[in-house]
């Protein structure tokens, strides 16, 4: 893939490095939470839920370990990717003049979007162990509702504050 766009690197801001470290820390936690309760798991645990967030789908308790084999790898391919923000993809050319700008937004939306990954996937990886070891745990339906109303709601959010800083 060959661009004619600038390379330019993208300095880390604060606000950068604590959403990567938050999301990291989620992983990281996600992964410790899960060691210390495997051993309590049953042998067969939830790994699907439905739209009210009941369990309706079951494997075997090492599949306890998707998620977070799943979050990692995700989360080292888009920090990885955004070492390379002239690959990626924008709505307006790239010039020397509004690269910095356009490269620093679309970090930050790769930064924000495994944060909300790790989010979800963390929330996801408690209810599965806590049914795991039989306690009764639903998020309801509010969980599904938000998730899809982010989804919606974050891309429009986006295309609106893109058109802005290039204008």
């Amino acid at each position: 893939m060959k661009t004619n766009r600038p390379k330019v690197k993208v300095p880390f801001e604060p606000l950068d490095i604590v959403v990567d470290l938050i999301s990291v820390t989620l992983y990281i936690l996600m992964i410790v939470y899960t060691v210390i309760n495997y051993g309590d798991l049953a042998d067969t645990i939830p790994t699907h839920f439905n739209g009210k967030g009941e369990a309706d789908g079951f494997g075997d308790k090492v599949y306890v370990w998707i998620l977070p084999i799943i979050g990692v790898f995700t989360f080292v391919l888009l920090f990885v990717l955004n070492k390379y923000p002239h690959i990626h993809n924008y709505m307006v050319n790239i010039t020397e003049e509004n690269a910095l700008k356009n490269y620093r937004f679309s970090t930050r939306i790769i930064r924000f979007t495994n944060l909300f990954v790790a989010i979800i996937f963390a929330c996801i990886q408690y209810m599965m162990v806590e049914q795991g070891k039989g306690n009764t745990t639903e998020f309801g339906s509010w969980f599904l509702y938000s998730i899809i109303g982010i989804s919606v709601i974050l891309p429009i959010f986006l295309f609106i504050y893109q058109r802005k800083i290039n204008k």
